[in-house]
Formats: structure tokens, C-alpha cells, sequence
């Protein structure tokens, strides 16, 4: 959190995903809980994402993927964030997940996966609950 104590959380689009409804909801609803927001936009590689929370001194990585991509560009955020040295910031996906890849998805290091209709409130819980302190 930064110094005023406002969480501050990317809210990501990785790959080609062109849906970003999902995402400008959790950012709205992350706003209106009192969170600091960036917003990267669509069809983020990567390396934008995690070069994004390291400018942005995220605090949380709130990744948003529909296109099936996630068991390839998820990994690979979390292999370039640990390299980073962010290894502290709170990694979450949501989207069209299937439950079999969730375990392999928190083994390569995202806290949790929240799928369509998880009500907003409950991830804003996770994310208080689970967030960093400086």
C-alpha cells in the first residue's frame, strides 16, 4: 500500500483478448472500494504487464483473460514478476478458467482465481485480506 494506505492494483489484459468488460467492472468496483487503479488497456503482452506493476509499485495484479491463453500467459507474468523481484505482489486471474487448471495456475504462483458472476465483494475481501504491507 502506499502511503496514504490505498492499495494500488493493474488491472491487466494479457494476449489477444479483445473482451474487457470484465475487467472495467472489477476496476470500477476495486475504485469504488478505495483502491488505487491502473488500468493497461487491451491485448498486453507479458512483459508490458509486469514492466507496468514494477513502474506502478503495484501492491496487486489483477489478470482478466477469456481467450484460453491463461495456462501459457500466466505462468509466464508470474516467471518475469519473480524475476523482477516482485514476488511480494498479489497475482489474481479471472475469467473463463477451467476448475482442472486452477491448481496449476496458484503452483505458478496466482493467489486465486475468481471466475465469471464471483461477486465483486468477495474479491475485493481477498484481495484486503491478502495484500502486502510496506
Amino acid at each position: 500500500m502506499d502511503s496514504k494506505g490505498k492499495i494500488r492494483v493493474v488491472v491487466a489484459k494479457p494476449g489477444l483478448d479483445s473482451h474487457d468488460r470484465g475487467a472495467k467492472v472489477i476496476a470500477r468496483a476495486f475504485r469504488d472500494a478505495g483502491m488505487e487503479v491502473i488500468y493497461t488497456g487491451l491485448w498486453q503482452t507479458p512483459e508490458q504487464i509486469v514492466e507496468t506493476a514494477l513502474q506502478e509499485d503495484a501492491d496487486v495484479v489483477a489478470l482478466s483473460i477469456l481467450s484460453g491463453a491463461h495456462m501459457t500467459l500466466f505462468p509466464r507474468i508470474t516467471k518475469l514478476m519473480k524475476q523482477k523481484g516482485l514476488d511480494d505482489v498479489l497475482v489474481l486471474g479471472g475469467g473463463v478458467i477451467p476448475e482442472e487448471d486452477i491448481p496449476v495456475l496458484k503452483k505458478a504462483g496466482i493467489a486465486a482465481i475468481f471466475g465469471p458472476d464471483t461477486h465483486t465483494g468477495k474479491i475485493i475481501d481477498f484481495i484486503k485480506e491478502n495484500t502486502r504491507k510496506k
